[in-house]
């Protein structure tokens, strides 16, 4: 049996690609956290983050187009697939993909509701900034 289920936050907007006739794959990095603790002794063992790649297909690349963004906390299960390429200077490299067939998005909806606030509000302000810096370099 190959099954992954992984907790973690999306590390970049997922890339979107498009095939065939209208089939969709995205792909995206998750960052999960190993807490750190501190051993019997008083050793200090700190955080431990793993970054993995994660494909989605189809529908499920769909959802992640319209709902998946940086920074979410989100639940995958799948399943874990390797393969390898040869790089452009002949190299062989190798890759490891966690494959999702599911996926429940754990960011809440007021959060997801105060990310957007935000990047609307710096949307403006950077569009204010520009028509005054605009302004003060017409020769007109």
């Amino acid at each position: 049996m190959n099954k992954v289920m992984l907790i973690g936050n999306v590390g970049k907007e997922p890339d979107i690609r498009y095939y065939d006739s209208d089939q969709a794959v995205a792909q995206f990095p998750l960052a999960t956290t190993e807490r750190g603790y501190t051993l019997q002794n008083g050793t200090q063992v700190p955080d431990h983050t793993d970054w993995h790649n994660v494909l989605m297909w189809r529908g499920l690349a769909k959802v992640a187009e319209k709902y998946v963004h940086k920074g979410d906390r989100i639940y995958i299960e799948g399943r874990i697939r390797y393969r390898s390429y040869d790089d452009q200077k002949g190299q062989r490299r190798y890759v490891t993909e966690i494959w999702a067939d599911n996926m429940e998005l754990l960011t809440s909806k007021q959060a997801i509701g105060e990310t957007e606030q935000r990047n609307a509000a710096k949307t403006v302000d950077e569009h204010q900034d520009m028509m005054t810096d605009t302004k003060n370099t017409l020769p007109f």
